[in-house]
């Protein structure tokens, strides 16, 4: 289980409110139970290896060594001490549970279907159990048939022995992502005692360079960096940010929690909340809660918005739920607030954790769940619809899932991208993938029989390749009428399969010119990725990206455009570009 499935999902960095007066007075083992109860499994497993190296240890110390390292995402060490563990015959009955967890995610799929049976068996839930065997032998299948129309790579730029993860845009060339490294100016040297690592920051990485995205805290009661932040979504001007972090308020402010009865500590949870700024003269600030926090009673995290801005998903634990963490969504109503929170339904949510959620080029959604039918832990999944009116579910598979955690699955035009995953062999903990989509080729038909036609078939004509399509303003999806448009374009070009075409795509007058040059691309590369899902080969499609030039309608005064006009001028065109040699 990783880092950011414990800190960033569920309720999160509980301490203690009040310390023992005399820990030094306490035994190792003590201390240690105490420090694991607060969730600092990092400095809890340093006091508890010592004595489970001693000979004959309590098995509640080794069952305590294994679920330290399981819950700070080390399944190695993990699977072995469940493996000491459940030799014990005083062990819990759970331990078999998380030493099948472990074996699946480190791709031991015979040994992990061996102990969920042991487990499920003892529990009584054979449902259960057919789900988790079902799950051991779609990862066996997937692995051994991979996905070859997808190239995966370790963005080793990014990469390193911390935890890098959540990719999102920012601006035309760049990137932000969510990691724990430590740097030389951050602003706070508190580090997370669950992992011994420093917090969540953000960081931007170009072609260049990777460096942390200062957060401006001056006059904000709500951000203050001193706890976690990210990850974080950005409009396309890179001027406004949503950004999940870990509420800054005062621990008197904050419940106490519910507690065991064998424990005198006096906890409380600091919870996720969502906050939007923007940046004003190169400066990140005007931090604002969104309207549906409740750092009392629920986490909300981990935002997603439409193209058209009109709708907010999220992730959230709060009541009505389906299961622990489930993906909701806000309508923006008509005086620019959001509307109340709704859940996406029993299509996407169920009884395990759904999470991470993406709007991808074409609409839908993109999210990871470990509660659908995969590989085991988070898989992504590609959905189709919006709001609580979803297709059938996609699972990506192998190689972009694994049987560890994936998530985070990011693609502005369907072709690359990137997502994160603390699978096997990456550099730290989480890491961040990037990949590249080519659809396989059709199948080569043997040809039909020769058949004698009276009539000719007619030559092709270049005219037959034709069509416009539109876009809102300052967007790049492909709408329905365009697909509607695409969707014709690509029979004509399966019919003629050796004719090349050209995607010239333009913007209306408004904004500079080096950005309508951006957009213009995004437009050309989105209606090829669309082609490219009907089946078209990508050899056959180029593009061309010309900003504001060759406008359709060019009005004697530009600034006094019609809304009609400023559509006109919003298009791609398709042009006959030869044939194939």
């Amino acid at each position: 289980m990783s880092n950011m499935k414990k800190i960033l999902i569920f309720l999160v960095l509980i301490q203690c409110v009040t310390r023992v007066a005399a820990q030094e007075q306490l035994s190792k083992k003590q201390l240690a139970d105490k420090l694991f109860e607060r969730y600092e499994y990092y400095k809890a497993l340093n006091l508890y290896l010592p004595i489970a190296d001693k000979n004959n240890p309590d098995v509640r110390v080794v069952e305590r060594v294994a679920d330290c390292y399981r819950l700070t995402n080390d399944s190695k060490n993990a699977e072995n001490w469940y493996a000491n563990a459940i030799n014990y015959n005083n062990a819990q009955v759970i331990d078999w549970y998380y030493y099948a967890e472990a074996l699946l995610q480190n791709n031991k799929l015979k040994e992990a279907k061996t102990q969920y049976s042991a487990y499920y068996n003892s529990v009584g839930k054979p449902e259960e159990l057919q789900f988790k065997l079902a799950t051991c032998d779609s990862a066996a299948k997937w692995m051994a048939a991979p996905r070859k129309e997808y190239a995966i790579n370790p963005e080793k730029k990014l990469n390193g022995i911390y935890a890098e993860w959540g990719a999102a845009y920012y601006g035309q060339n760049g990137i932000v992502f969510t990691s724990d490294r430590i740097t030389g100016n951050e602003g706070s040297k508190q580090t997370d005692n669950r992992t011994g690592n420093a917090y969540f920051k953000l960081f931007r990485a170009n072609k260049d360079s990777v460096l942390l995205l200062p957060m401006s805290s001056e006059g904000s009661k709500i951000f203050n960096g001193d706890y976690h932040a990210g990850p974080a979504i950005f409009n396309a001007a890179a001027d406004t940010a949503w950004i999940t972090i870990t509420t800054t308020v005062p621990r008197g402010n904050l419940p106490v929690d519910k507690r065991e009865k064998s424990s005198h500590q006096r906890l409380y949870t600091r919870r996720l909340m969502l906050v939007m700024a923007t940046k004003k003269d190169g400066v990140w600030g005007n931090f604002k809660n969104f309207a549906y926090n409740d750092i009392k009673a629920y986490s909300v995290g981990h935002a997603a918005l439409s193209p058209d801005g009109s709708l907010l998903y999220f992730t959230s634990d709060m009541p009505g739920g389906e299961g622990g963490t489930d993906i909701w969504y806000c309508q923006k109503q008509s005086d620019g607030t959001w509307g109340k929170p709704a859940n996406c339904g029993k299509s996407i949510n169920t009884k395990g954790d759904e999470a991470f959620p993406v709007i991808p080029w074409d609409g839908g959604l993109e999210f990871a769940s470990d509660g659908l039918p995969g590989m085991g832990g988070f898989d992504v999944f590609e959905a189709k619809g919006k709001m609580g009116e979803w297709s059938t579910l996609f699972n990506h598979r192998y190689p972009v899932n694994s049987t560890a955690d994936d998530f985070y699955f990011l693609t502005a035009d369907g072709l690359s991208g990137y997502f994160s995953s603390n699978r096997a062999g990456g550099a730290g903990n989480d890491d961040i993938y990037s990949f590249n989509y080519r659809p396989p080729a059709p199948p080569v038909m043997p040809a039909p029989p020769a058949v004698i036609i009276s009539t000719p078939k007619p030559a092709f004509d270049p005219q037959d390749i034709h069509a416009i399509i539109y876009y809102d303003l300052d967007k790049s999806n492909i709408r329905p009428d365009a697909a509607a448009e695409l969707d014709k374009l690509a029979e004509v070009l399966k019919a003629n399969p050796l004719v090349k075409v050209k995607l010239a795509s333009y913007t209306d007058v408004r904004a500079s010119g080096s950005y309508n040059i951006g957009l213009s691309k995004r437009r050309s590369n989105s209606a090829i990725a669309y082609l490219v899902k009907q089946g078209i080969a990508p050899g056959r499609l180029s593009a061309g990206w010309f900003g504001k030039e060759n406008l359709v309608a060019d009005c004697p005064d530009r600034s006094s455009c019609t809304e009609a006009q400023h559509q006109l001028n919003r298009r791609t065109e398709v042009v006959y570009d030869g044939v194939l040699k």
